[in-house]
């Protein structure tokens, strides 16, 4: 019984000697190719080159964003005081500049209250081609609209001269008028290559190009609609304020003449 047993594990043992030189062969085999092929040698060099690159990116990348901040930072604890600044409120000069504030912010509320009625007003922001409609002290309504392109127009023989610009300041509702007629101006010939007819020339009198209302901040300037509405937001007029349909109708039927009109 006991020489089976010897048998079977001499038999084992062989077996499996015989696969571990087998393996020993295999990978002795693999390596030699290796060594023997210069593709195969010069493939595996450059991937473990590859390797060891991204290894030393990812190291050199970790050292400046994880050690040496913290390295920094370690270096850099200080203890900070806080400082406590004491005002000695019974100061003649002290006193003297809290009361030149008081009546400073007196009179700006003054002048705010005199700029913001009670009734309503427009703003109009040239800037950003914005307007502001309030009643009341509130904002009712806001939206887009078009001012001055500040482009300039010379006359050919370079006698008269426009620049289109929309003035800013402090304005009032001089007229309100429902379905406007332009009256062209010379400008508008000129602009467009024609020559300028004689002034009360039926040539000069449009129709439906100034929307379906207006209202006259005087020289000539005009809060009115227009046919070019996707132009609305753009600094593209002559000098007048451009609105869309629902915008003009609200305004117009909203302000009165003597309304304010700020513009900046």
């Amino acid at each position: 019984m006991s020489d089976d047993i010897s048998n079977k594990n001499q038999k084992e043992n062989k077996g499996r000697s015989f696969a571990e030189s087998e393996l020993v062969q295999l990978i002795t085999g693999f390596v030699k190719a290796i060594i023997s092929n210069k593709i195969v040698r010069r493939t595996f060099l450059n991937v473990f080159k590859g390797i060891a690159i991204i290894i030393s990116i990812a190291a050199f990348f970790g050292f400046y964003l994880y050690l040496t901040p913290f390295l920094q930072d370690a270096g850099s604890k200080t203890d900070y005081k806080p400082v406590t600044y004491r005002i000695n409120t019974n100061n003649r000069e002290y006193k003297r500049q809290i009361s030149a504030l008081k009546s400073e912010v007196s009179l700006l509320e003054r002048k705010y209250r005199s700029f913001t009625p009670g009734q309503s007003f427009l703003v109009i922001n040239t800037t950003g081609n914005r307007f502001y409609l309030y009643r009341n002290k509130k904002i009712i309504r806001e939206g887009f609209c078009s001012s001055g392109s500040y482009t300039r127009l010379v006359t050919p023989e370079g006698s008269r001269e426009w620049v289109f610009k929309t003035p800013k300041g402090k304005f009032w509702i001089q007229e309100k008028i429902v379905k406007p007629l332009w009256v062209k101006p010379d400008w508008a010939f000129i602009e467009e290559g024609l020559p300028v007819p004689p002034p009360g020339d039926e040539s000069r009198y449009e129709r439906g190009v100034l929307g379906d209302y207006a209202m006259s901040l005087g020289n000539g300037y005009l809060i009115h609609g227009t046919i070019y509405k996707r132009l609305l937001g753009m600094p593209v007029t002559h000098g007048c304020i451009r609105l869309n349909d629902e915008d003009l109708e609200i305004i117009f039927n909203t302000l009165s003449i003597g309304s304010k009109v700020y513009i900046f």
